[in-house]
């Protein structure tokens, strides 16, 4: 993800690094070679009738942006409630740590809620990996004692496994009287809600926006990006190409960027800074816990300028 500062009003204007420009420059760059050969082959289309009148281009370009509207605060919703969720999950793992360190009665420096808290870390780096579809071996291994991770290698879901093995600790705890009974309901409270993170990234990597819904949009901006040379060669003349060119950037960019964020967890640009997070994350897990603190290095799919 990009977290820039913002620059100058006029500086903005040439930004290429980052922007979709790069990946659109291709299709703009044949759509300005069409147009082109649009205004050189006028009197041809004159001959033949074929100009079109730009009025018709005008009302659907409106209805056109109002669809991209839409399709954009739809990709943006998921976007902000995949954000939502990170954050929640922050605020979780602290309560948590938290209670381990302080309702629980083990004494200073023991080993035991330590491994609850690494519990919590690897919990965290496990949904990264199952929401990029990543290997999550060598985090697994740097938290989690070799049997556990050996376990987990095999597992699917492994969140999920994780949060069995913290109640499972909870419950030990409560055993060996570390722990009242009645301050377990607390830690099962934010059990489910780290539950109820999961099953909500689940939900949002696993249900995209209908693909019929996209791709009869991507089909509408690319037909009415190509006619539009036809409606304004007769009013603009060689000016054509710069204003079609113009015209198709915004229709494309705007599409480009909804497909973008509708996949929040992906390595895009513009996707959530998962790495970033989850360092994060680890890092104010161990700092609860009054262990030294790691640095949060940027990394090519989590850019932080």
């Amino acid at each position: 993800m990009i977290i820039k500062k913002k620059e100058h009003w006029f500086l903005m204007l040439f930004i290429w690094r980052r922007s979709v420009l790069p990946a659109l420059l291709p299709r703009l760059v044949l759509l300005l070679l069409f147009s082109v050969a649009v205004v050189l082959c006028r009197p041809y289309l004159s001959e033949f009738k074929f100009e079109l009148n730009p009025a018709p281009f005008t009302l659907f370009g409106i209805a056109l942006a109002l669809f991209l509207g839409f399709r954009n605060n739809a990709s943006y919703d998921r976007f902000w409630e995949a954000r939502k969720l990170w954050g929640a999950l922050l605020n979780d793992t602290r309560s948590l740590a938290r209670q381990a360190l302080t309702l629980c009665n083990y004494e200073k420096g023991a080993a035991a809620p330590d491994l609850f808290i690494n519990y919590l870390i690897a919990f965290t780096y496990a949904l990264k990996h199952q929401l990029r579809h990543t290997d999550a071996r060598a985090d697994m291994d740097r938290l989690l004692p070799a049997e556990l991770s050996a376990e987990l290698s095999i597992v699917r879901y492994k969140p999920i496994l994780l949060l069995k093995e913290m109640a499972a600790w909870v419950q030990a705890s409560r055993e060996q009287q570390k722990l009242a009974p009645i301050l377990q309901l607390a830690f099962e409270e934010n059990f489910n809600k780290l539950s109820d993170i999961v099953g909500g990234c689940e939900r949002i990597a696993g249900t995209p926006i209908p693909f019929t819904y996209s791709i009869l949009l991507h089909r509408t901006v690319y037909i009415y990006c190509f006619l539009l040379p036809f409606g304004f060669v007769a009013s603009l003349g060689w000016f054509t190409p710069l204003i079609v060119v113009f015209i198709a950037y915004t229709f494309v960019a705007l599409e480009a960027i909804a497909d973008e964020i509708e996949e929040p967890f992906g390595l895009e640009s513009n996707d959530l800074a998962l790495n970033a997070m989850s360092k994060m994350i680890e890092n104010t897990l161990l700092e609860i816990n009054g262990q030294q603190l790691g640095p949060i290095p940027p990394e090519k799919e989590d850019i932080i300028d």
